[in-house]
């Protein structure tokens, strides 16, 4: 990719004029989240992968139904594997309050067997009166609750936003479009085509008919970035081989899903031998067999480049941020729902918040620094290189099961 057509993507998505605040975690995210939807007047948008509503999931789930009680226009958009079934005691106050719920590809964990099932709506987005939006990693999920592995010690890792500017209007032009998507093929599949026709007609008016300016006179310059299947099949990943590649003193990066390909990792070690610092806080707990064997047989290569690794396990580990260049002239950061893997940056629907400003890039940069001190510990080169036969097997296996299943998709990575 030519400089040229890395600044022509560059110019086209970072906008001035926005307020951007980062929240750590459900203690910081809901109480932000619930506020802004009991203020809400008219509409809420909301999409998630995971929506449960065990412990704080309930306060969030009440804030929808009150917001809808009141009569305002209330979408909720899941994901149909990564939600599941939600209990039918919500789903009947859901119904009850007007809250308007569609799934994105309802499957069974046989279903992904198939590759067609592998695109999920993994994005975590949610626009309140067409003011302001949420955007990061965090599910509808209690901090210290797993749908897995049951009751947590300690919270989760994680991160979102709170934006105000250009950039809620055009999360809510995206939002809108999956919306009536997805009930086009409901309705269509229920043999109600001419109903769904006329939605989607309805539904193109009425976004032309919501555009309005927004001053940009001041504030942060930020940018909104989607990965789909259509349009934007790689815009999230040509943004951080770009900043990657411009960055001049340090880079860092925390993923919780962290199988990078091949143009990934060379940015991330030519960074390395050029001088710059580049620090990587990855899962050191066992969540997941292919997520946590698959990402290791690249460690070596990163680690012989000089790249600092540090494994984190007070507890599960999902965030999907880094900061870059923090205290040099032109720092960036991002926070969204991208993994840094193949399943996020070939298949699901993702978005990411990108920010250039300094104080925005150092919160987030103290932020991660404090956790790599005190909850991360730093792979060895030797060490890590001498780890047990079986545990070198098992990140072999997976690592190749999963470029087999990336081969049957018919992407290269």
């Amino acid at each position: 990719m030519s400089r040229k057509a890395v600044t022509t993507v560059k110019r086209a998505v970072f906008q001035p004029g926005h307020e951007v605040r980062l929240l750590q975690g459900t203690r910081e995210f809901f109480p932000a989240l619930i506020a802004d939807m009991d203020a809400a007047k008219e509409c809420i948008q909301f999409e998630t992968y995971i929506f449960d509503c065990t412990a704080s999931g309930e306060d969030i789930a009440l804030a929808l139904i009150r917001a809808a009680r009141r009569g305002v226009a209330v979408r909720l958009a899941v994901d149909g594997f990564g939600t599941g079934q939600i209990p039918k005691t919500w789903r009947d106050q859901f119904e009850a309050a007007g809250v308007q719920l569609q799934v994105f590809s309802a499957v069974s964990q046989w279903a992904l067997l198939l590759p067609k099932h592998w695109r999920r709506l993994h994005r975590k987005l949610c626009v309140v009166d067409d003011e302001v939006m949420f955007c990061g990693g965090i599910n509808v999920l209690d901090d210290y609750y797993d749908p897995n592995h049951g009751p947590l010690d300690a919270p989760r890792f994680d991160f979102a936003v709170r934006a105000k500017g250009a950039l809620v209007e055009q999360a809510s032009d995206n939002m809108d479009k999956l919306w009536w998507r997805m009930l086009a093929v409901h309705d269509a599949r229920n043999r109600r085509i001419s109903r769904a026709v006329a939605d989607l007609r309805a539904a193109g008016a009425a976004q032309g008919a919501a555009k309005r300016s927004t001053a940009m006179a001041k504030g942060m310059r930020a940018a909104l970035l989607f990965r789909d299947n259509v349009r934007n099949r790689s815009r999230i990943e040509k943004a951080y081989l770009h900043a990657i590649g411009n960055a001049r003193q340090e880079v860092i990066i925390a993923n919780a899903y962290f199988m990078p390909g091949g143009k990934l990792r060379r940015a991330l070690i030519l960074a390395a031998k050029r001088g710059v610092r580049v620090q990587l806080l990855l899962q050191g707990r066992y969540e997941y067999f292919m997520q946590y064997h698959a990402s290791r047989p690249v460690y070596g290569a990163l680690l012989d480049a000089g790249v600092q690794i540090y494994e984190y396990s007070p507890s599960f580990l999902h965030a999907k941020v880094a900061v870059i260049d923090a205290y040099v002239e032109r720092p960036w950061a991002t926070v969204g729902s991208s993994n840094l893997e193949p399943l996020s940056l070939l298949l699901a629907r993702e978005a990411n918040v990108m920010v250039e400003d300094a104080a925005f890039a150092q919160d987030l940069h103290e932020r991660l620094k404090r956790e790599m001190e005190h909850g991360g510990q730093q792979l060895d080169r030797q060490s890590f290189a001498s780890r047990p036969l079986r545990q070198r097997v098992l990140d072999h296996v997976a690592s190749a099961i999963m470029r087999s299943l990336i081969w049957v998709t018919g992407n290269r990575y």
